[in-house]
């Protein structure tokens, strides 16, 4: 399995490496590992979606 960095997965999903890593603390990235103090995301996984966002317009 090939894996990616928290800044590749945070340019590729558009958002911050801040917010990548909470991701990853929070168990919300299926098959990530932390490898010392860096997270080791896969390179398939899909973007988490975040509970801070409300729906307003559905």
């Amino acid at each position: 399995m090939e894996y990616i960095s928290c800044p590749e997965a945070a340019k590729k999903w558009g958002i911050s490496e801040r917010r990548v890593q909470k991701f990853c603390e929070d168990g919300r990235i299926p098959g990530v590992i932390k490898f010392g103090r860096m997270w080791m995301i896969p390179k398939d996984a899909k973007k988490p979606s975040d509970p801070r966002r409300k729906n307003y317009f559905l």
